[in-house]
């Protein structure tokens, strides 16, 4: 008689500290994958309490109601075996997954591997566990990993295998950056291959603070071939249908898990075999319908995927810190219209006010601009003029400005008074400030502190002035409504319209010069001679090193925004404001 896993993978969006929400949803997809007919439905990792919950986890009644919450879910579990991410707190508090099974905990498995660079931190918090469970659930041996755990080679799913483990469950919260994916499903693919069996990587979705989580969970079977693949950017239940029997035929063929070092194994962490349930596997034929085979859901394009990991995490970060509008100043410029463009998917077109605040300096066509940008989404437009205030600060300074030449000061009081207008503006109506800024003008320091810079959240904190351009191409041709940002936004040259005849390009190198040695320097940690071996430009280059390091106090002031390089400003990277070190 064959035997057949029906595996649920459950791709949630769960909240970080909403424990009671979090756990309603684990209920309700619980149910969906029991009336599917489900073996077992697996949950991302600390799905109870959502990841990350950082310092929330020297609080111990949050520690108590996670616990409380996992008993709940393990009570649910009648018929079903289901795998739950949560935090264990015996002997010390670790990342957990729970197996429970028929209403009852079964057993605790706890992460081995524990993530400490870039923005995980997780030294800080959990103990690493020691024990490399199989689980027998009809008739299948199932592994347990929790995301780090399948990164290496020699680890706890080899240790796993070599106790007979035919499937091994992998639970994440694992961030996105742009090109992630691939990387991630040419390990997986790896991993089944080398050990013989298959392997559930099931991925967590959603926003919390600079990170977005990308879902797209995937099934890899014995051979490193795609069994299943979920959507993208989107809750989902994967239900796919294990033929188990097949591990068997393909260990009999490969002989090459019988010579791997055991003692190295052991090294990694003892295992051990616990019976969850001894009913036989069943056969599809007569327990069960087979389930249609439906194709994996695609891998997105590299733009596209960033399009959307920044309105999911726009999205998140407004519905789950309790705002239902945004409000962007637009300037006829390219970064605020594809912030409002963002905005306008991610929350609404009715939840998006634009304001518009020409001055003295700015053009007609970025005036134009503006508006026909919030004609084409169909979003609120008001204007509101800053050449009465930009006069009432001049005549108010006047006394102390007088006999100096003007200089960037006054340039930035235009700035700053804006900033103040939407400031007052989202204090009057509870309406998030969406900034504007992209990462190579912050990397530059070319940004206003308390103007262009005050806000509540920098949907483009990550995105280069290059990669700008292209997203704005992407979402004019795809999407509805098509082509919301005018050309002219987009061919005219970027000004910050502080002054007469400003543009960007006075100040900084073209940004498609610019934005190479930004990532070589604040992405890869190239030092100076490295850079320039590569051929950039030394005085760019030097340009790039002073303003970047002299800049780090400003990035500290700047709100949160959407991770999606590999190296983010904020938790990504961490430098000294008061730094005396320098290169070039």
């Amino acid at each position: 008689m064959p035997r057949t896993f029906r595996l649920a993978l459950a791709q949630i969006n769960p909240t970080v500290g909403d424990i009671a929400g979090n756990t309603a949803k684990i209920i309700e997809y619980t149910d969906r994958a029991r009336k599917a007919g489900a073996d077992l439905v697996a949950f991302p990792e600390l799905a109870i309490t959502g990841y990350p919950p950082e310092d929330l986890l020297f609080k111990p009644s949050f520690l108590k109601d996670n616990l409380a919450a996992m008993e709940k879910v393990a009570a649910a579990s009648k018929g079903i075996a289901i795998l739950v991410g949560y935090v264990g707190v015996e002997p010390d508090i670790s990342n957990a997954a729970a197996l429970a099974y028929d209403g009852k905990l079964v057993d605790t498995y706890r992460k081995m591997y524990l993530p400490n660079y870039g923005v995980f931190d997780e030294d800080r918090y959990f103990r690493k566990g020691d024990t490399c469970p199989v689980y027998i659930i009809n008739g299948v041996r199932v592994g347990v990993g929790i995301c780090e755990d399948i990164w290496y080679p020699v680890g706890p799913m080899a240790v796993q295998r070599e106790a007979g483990a035919e499937l091994v469950i992998n639970i994440n919260a694992s961030p996105f950056h742009a090109g992630k994916g691939e990387q991630r499903e040419k390990m997986i693919a790896t991993r089944a291959a080398d050990n013989e069996l298959f392997v559930a990587y099931l991925n967590a979705v959603g926003g919390q603070d600079e990170l977005v989580f990308d879902g797209a969970s995937t099934v890899y079977d014995m051979s490193g071939n795609l069994v299943a693949r979920g959507a993208a950017f989107e809750e989902d239940l994967i239900i796919t249908d294990l033929d188990i029997e097949a591990v068997f035929g393909s260990r009999l063929r490969d002989p090459r898990p019988r010579k791997e070092n055991t003692t190295i194994l052991r090294e990694i962490g003892a295992s051990k075999l616990v019976h969850v349930s001894e009913a036989a596997g069943q056969a599809p034929s007569k327990k069960r319908k087979p389930l249609p085979v439906d194709p994996p859901a695609p891998l997105l394009e590299s733009v596209e995927e960033v399009y959307r990991a920044l309105v999911l995490g726009t999205h998140d970060y407004l519905a789950k810190t309790g705002f239902s509008k945004a409000l962007i100043g637009l300037s006829g410029g390219v970064d605020s219209a594809l912030t409002a463009v963002v905005a306008a998917d991610a929350l609404g077109r009715k939840n998006v006010v634009g304001v518009a605040m020409p001055s003295r300096y700015s053009s007609e066509g970025s005036i134009s601009d503006a508006k026909e940008l919030a004609d084409n989404l169909g979003i609120e437009l008001w204007t509101v003029p800053v050449e009465p205030a930009h006069i009432a600060f001049t005549r108010m300074l006047e006394p102390y400005f007088r006999d100096t030449e003007p200089n960037v000061a006054e340039e930035n009081v235009q700035a700053r008074i804006r900033g103040n207008i939407l400031m007052t503006i989202s204090n009057k109506f509870g309406w998030m400030v969406l900034t504007t800024g992209n990462k190579s003008e912050m990397a530059m320091g070319y940004a206003t502190l308390y103007g262009d810079m005050a806000g509540g959240f920098a949907v483009l904190k990550d995105v280069t002035k290059t990669l700008v351009y292209q997203i704005c191409e992407w979402r004019n041709n795809h999407g509805e409504p098509k082509n919301p940002i005018p050309q002219a936004i987009i061919t005219k040259a970027p000004s910050a319209e502080l002054k007469e005849d400003q543009l960007d390009q006075d100040t900084l190198p073209p940004y498609d010069v610019l934005d190479p040695v930004v990532k070589a320097y604040v992405e890869q940690d190239n030092s100076y001679e490295e850079m320039v071996a590569k051929g950039f430009d030394p005085k760019i280059v030097a340009q790039v090193i002073s303003l970047a390091d002299r800049n780090e106090y400003k990035r500290r002031q700047a709100p949160p925004g959407v991770k999606i390089t590999p190296r983010a400003f904020g938790k990504d990277r961490r430098l000294p404001i008061v730094n005396r070190y320098r290169q070039g």
